[in-house]
C-alpha cells in the first residue's frame, strides 16, 4: 500500500502511484498473499490509509487494477492433454487468490490458447475505432445521467443509487435470483453484476437492463470460488 522511508515517513506504493490510472499484476498467484489482501480496502474505498506512532495519513489510490494469471502451474490447464498438474496442485495455485479479492474484480475473462490456423485468419471482428465510438457514447449517457448525482461512472454507484439506476424486471430478477443461488454469490457480487450490466446495457444503446445483459455479465464471473476448479 505504501513504502516506509528510512526516516519512518510513509510515502506513496504502487497503489496510491497508480491513482486515477491501472495497476496491471501480471502473474497474479506468484504475489505475496499478504501484498494482494493489503489492496482489498484501497480497492473499495479510493484511498489507503497509513498509521505509524508519529502519525496517519491517508494516500489516494482510485485505479483500476487488471491482472492475469494461469488455470494451473504449467499453464496447460485446459489444453488437451498438455497439463499434468494434478488436482491439489491446481487447488492449491488457484486458491491463492482470496474469494474476496476475486469478489471486489468485475470482469473475469478466460483466453484459452490461440493455435497457429486462428492466427492465420483475417480478423471479422468488430474493429477498435467502432468499439471507442461505442464506449465515448455511453460515457456520454452515464455523464448525464448522473449529472445531479457528483458521480461519472456506473462504476461508482452506491447501494442505494444502483437500486434507482438499475432497475429489473421480473424475468431479470428471476434470473439474477436463480444465479445468486446457484454460484453461491455475495451481496458485493451481486451489486457489481447490476452495474456491469448497466454498463452493458448502455453499450448497447438500450435504456432498460435485459436478461441478455444480465446473461453477458453472469459469464464474467467465472473464477468465482464455488466454480474455480
Amino acid at each position: 500500500a505504501a513504502l516506509t522511508g528510512g526516516g519512518r515517513i510513509p510515502k506513496p506504493g504502487e497503489i496510491s502511484l497508480a491513482h486515477h490510472g491501472v495497476l496491471f499484476l501480471d502473474e497474479l498467484p506468484e504475489f505475496q498473499r499478504n501484498a494482494l489482501e493489503i489492496m482489498r480496502q484501497p480497492m473499495e474505498d479510493g484511498h489507503v490509509t497509513i498509521s505509524r506512532v508519529n502519525g496517519t495519513l491517508t494516500f489516494p489510490s482510485d485505479f483500476m487494477l487488471v491482472a492475469a494469471m494461469n488455470p494451473c502451474p504449467c499453464g496447460y490447464l485446459g489444453s488437451g492433454d498438455k497439463c499434468h498438474c494434478t488436482v491439489s496442485e491446481i487447488s492449491r495455485y488457484q486458491s491463492k487468490i482470496s474469494g474476496p479479492l476475486l469478489d471486489r474484480i468485475d470482469l473475469m475473462v478466460e483466453m484459452p490458447a490461440v493455435g497457429y490456423a486462428q492466427l492465420q485468419q483475417a480478423p471479422n471482428g468488430e474493429t477498435s475505432a467502432a468499439i471507442k465510438e461505442r464506449v465515448v457514447r455511453a460515457h456520454q449517457v452515464q455523464l448525464k445521467r448522473y449529472e445531479k448525482e457528483g458521480i461519472y461512472f456506473n462504476a461508482q454507484l452506491n447501494a442505494a443509487q444502483i437500486e434507482t439506476y438499475c432497475p429489473l424486471g421480473k424475468k431479470e430478477k428471476e434470473l439474477l435470483q436463480n444465479a445468486f443461488t446457484q454460484m453461491d454469490l455475495s451481496a458485493r457480487a451481486y451489486h457489481k453484476i447490476l452495474k456491469v450490466a448497466r454498463t452493458a446495457a448502455d453499450l448497447d444503446g438500450s435504456e432498460n437492463i435485459t436478461i441478455r445483459h444480465i446473461a453477458e455479465v453472469l459469464q464474467y464471473r467465472s473464477l468465482d470460488r464455488k466454480y474455480m476448479m
